[in-house]
């Protein structure tokens, strides 16, 4: 039996004994959060940054909670996990602190998940700080051809584990991602883009009311809104930065195939298996 079909069964399993409470995930960046546009302002420490964020995954809390959901787990995803404390996160929050792995924990069952702060993909005009994964690091990631980042490629791993995606905050161009992925998902566009490190935001506590209301009509989407699959076969390519070409043993790489100096391309029978080999969680 193959490695991602064991995850699968297992997400299985574990989604059948979650299904009587409704658990929300909630994904944090920090580029999309409201008042940050520049890159000095993404630092983990920055107090202004853990101010904003963790106002606005507190408000994101407080909708679901309002909502109906019966467990909020807030994961500290920007950088090296350490934005978000226990001390200020919502008193009925869980936080979730380090590596979330090739599989962002979606085992586990997630009724829903959600995206608080996200920028764009790479290459958007006017998106905020945009990037796939890496600013310094990678330069491009294709999927079947397509360019795609974080929200895309975390949308289509939640409906490998039939998961759905019902939430996206942060700039509009993040926004418009969602809602051309997941039409149905709620979205709240805190800020706008118009140039890379150049935006108008609203204020703080019109962000953080946004996406408490954004949150709350999320969570009776949960069970209306579909997981978004993708059918196979799947191929992903990635393509680094000039300063990061593949390594001298990349020849090597699970599944891997040279495609140029700074590109390696992966393929699977489905988006399973082809993020397994993939490598860039």
């Amino acid at each position: 039996m193959t490695w991602p079909r064991i995850l699968l069964l297992a997400a299985a399993a574990l989604a059948a004994q979650a299904q009587s409470k409704k658990t929300v995930f909630i994904i944090t960046d920090a580029e999309g959060v409201a008042g940050i546009c520049r890159q000095e302002q993404t630092e983990t420490k920055d107090p202004e940054l853990r101010a904003l964020l963790t106002a606005e995954a507190n408000a994101a809390v407080e909708g679901f909670l309002q909502g109906g959901v019966d467990e909020v787990i807030v994961w500290d995803g920007h950088s090296n996990s350490s934005t978000l404390s226990v001390q200020t996160i919502h008193p009925k929050a869980k936080l979730m602190i380090g590596g979330a792995g090739r599989t962002m924990t979606l085992e586990r069952g997630y009724s829903a998940i959600a995206f608080l702060g996200q920028h764009s993909k790479a290459g958007v005009r006017k998106g905020i700080m945009a990037h796939s994964y890496s600013s310094l690091g990678i330069q491009n990631i294709r999927l079947n051809g397509k360019p795609v980042g974080e929200t895309e490629t975390r949308t289509m791993l939640a409906g490998a584990f039939n998961t759905p995606v019902i939430l996206l905050t942060g700039d509009n161009a993040a926004v418009n991602e969602m809602k051309a992925l997941v039409p149905d998902a709620e979205t709240a566009a805190v800020k706008e883009g118009l140039a890379r490190y150049t935006c108008i935001s609203m204020s703080a506590p019109a962000a953080r009311e946004a996406i408490r209301a954004a949150a709350q009509r999320a969570a009776a989407k949960i069970g209306k809104v579909q997981p978004y699959k993708v059918s196979g076969p799947v191929t992903i390519e990635i393509e680094y930065t000039t300063r990061n070409s593949l390594r001298i043993d990349a020849n090597y790489a699970l599944g891997g195939e040279i495609v140029d100096d700074r590109t390696i391309r992966y393929t699977g029978k489905d988006f399973m298996d082809a993020w397994t080999k993939a490598r860039i969680w």
